[in-house]
């Protein structure tokens, strides 16, 4: 691994900064570290009284925490913006043109383009809605597409997150921070906005209400509770959209419709934002032990009354060994090279892939096929002996649950330490909202920074914190980029 590139200072250091951001430089170089930690210590304090917090599953000690905040934003240049909203879009469309060919069609298995093992053998393949259509054809409403960066023009994609991908309120609520703290930096940069987000995400989700749903679909958000890890961002998300947060008590089937009970009667639900995981969601169709899951919800799913945001089954585009063939995916359905890059992976599944992971462990990063979070991960160069002997037992057992990556040199961005400022490696969540009839990129999402020196695992559940992401506007400024629908060839046959 070389020198990694630093998003402000480039590889010239503090003393001489990308020229495009010397101002920003300046800035750090000029308010002194005792008024940056007095801000940051002040957005801390706000985030606690608010309840900004996340619970750690398994730690003992496991209060509920304020993910860490580092006051010195990531900036995004309008070129860099522009090229990357691109390439999102493609992704994305990829992603809902992939969900929705294999849970009908299946015209890329025809194609040999994919092993069918690797969907038929997939965990996160869910034959039960095999068939189903969602309300306009939509599955990945919300995507979270993880980014990293290597130098001043190299992105890759690190991984897909089209399930119920989280963040979105430390965006929004970071960008509150920095308002407040920083009014400065905002003079100083045309910055563009990031608080139409749950407007345009009850926008995105109106747009897919079942077509009887009226002028006015009735939306909610559907919780597991608040002992849920991300259930601040839940009710956040409800109450910035002015709709109802439910937990599944509150819900009831009747006649495959959906009605929410109330005070004043029963309402009837078109659209439900679900954060709960495919296996728990319906008893009677997933795990039948689930007390998280409204009985009935996907036999009213699967006739066209309600629609599920993000859809069920969308956990397999999640999949890393499915990540390995996004290339290949993306050529499919658009009939052209894909504009973000994946990091080059070895499929442990495959002889010479595992070969060369087991021969170069101290090298290369191995993870789950269907891991998240940082977990049941092994960044080779910083290893113990103990943890590559036990990755090594672990791949031999069962190659096909790993995929091995490089462990590459993730760009950093200055952040406020003990010490002053120094640099910390940074990785990026941006959000793309996927309509009825529109695919928008919002301009900004969630930088997670690795607050340990030398560290790469920024997951917050491992100890990294969340930065500000500046989108600067050019002199023509385009707040959100966005494409209508239908630069993918769906499959349209008759389910």
């Amino acid at each position: 691994m070389g020198q990694a590139f630093d998003e402000i200072w480039g590889h010239g250091g503090p003393d001489a900064p990308r020229g495009e951001l010397a101002a920003l430089a300046r800035w750090m170089r000029d308010v002194p570290p005792r008024e940056l930690r007095r801000r940051l210590q002040s957005a801390e304090a706000t985030f606690r009284q608010l309840g900004i917090t996340f619970a750690v599953y398994g730690d003992s000690e496991a209060a509920e925490r304020i993910i860490p905040f580092d006051i010195v934003p990531r900036v995004f240049m309008p070129d860099e913006w522009t090229r990357l909203s691109q390439g999102l879009i493609q992704r994305t469309q990829a992603i809902n043109a992939f969900l929705d060919d294999i849970y009908g069609e299946r015209r890329i298995l025809k194609a040999g383009v994919l092993p069918p093992e690797l969907i038929y053998g997939n965990a996160q393949f869910r034959p039960e809605i095999a068939g189903i259509r969602p309300p306009h054809g939509v599955w990945a409403h919300i995507c979270g597409i993880d980014l990293v960066r290597t130098g001043p023009d190299e992105f890759f994609v690190l991984e897909d997150n089209a399930r119920t991908p989280s963040g979105v309120s430390y965006m929004l609520e970071n960008r509150e921070a920095m308002i407040r703290l920083c009014p400065e930096l905002f003079r100083n940069f045309r910055v563009a906005a990031v608080d139409s987000y749950p407007d345009r995400l009850l926008e995105t989700m109106r747009s897919v209400a079942p077509p009887d749903a009226g002028a006015n679909p009735n939306c909610v958000v559907l919780t597991p509770g608040h002992f849920n890890s991300a259930y601040y961002e839940h009710s956040f998300l409800a109450d910035s959209m002015g709709i109802e947060l439910v937990e599944p008590a509150d819900l009831l089937i009747d006649d495959d419709m959906v009605y929410m009970q109330t005070i004043a009667g029963r309402v009837r639900v078109d659209v439900i934002y679900r954060r709960i995981d495919d296996d728990y969601i319906d008893p009677v169709v997933f795990r039948p032990d689930s007390l998280l899951g409204v009985p009935g919800l996907i036999a009213a799913y699967r006739a066209g009354n309600v629609a599920l945001v993000n859809a069920p089954g969308n956990g397999i585009a999640d999949d890393k060994a499915i990540y390995s063939y996004m290339p290949e995916i993306v050529r499919f359905y658009s009939e052209s090279e894909p504009l973000l890059p994946n990091v080059e992976t070895w499929r442990c599944r495959e002889p010479q892939a595992l070969k060369y992971v087991l021969d170069h462990l101290d090298e290369v990063v191995v993870k789950l096929v269907d891991g998240s979070g940082g977990y049941g991960m092994l960044v080779g160069p910083t290893a113990s002996k103990a943890e590559i002997a036990e990755f090594r037992t672990a791949l031999i057992a069962s190659p096909q649950r790993y995929i091995a990556q490089p462990t590459l040199a993730l760009s950093t961005v200055p952040t406020l330490t003990e010490s002053g400022v120094a640099p910390r490696h940074v990785d990026f969540r941006p959000f793309v909202l996927t309509g009825a009839n529109q695919v928008q990129v919002v301009p900004g999402g969630l930088t997670r920074v690795a607050l340990k020196e030398g560290s790469l695992v920024v997951n917050s559940s491992q100890g990294g914190g969340t930065k500000d992401s500046f989108v600067l506007m050019d002199d023509a400024p385009t707040p959100v980029q966005s494409q209508s629908m239908g630069g993918m060839t769906q499959s349209q046959g008759v389910r």
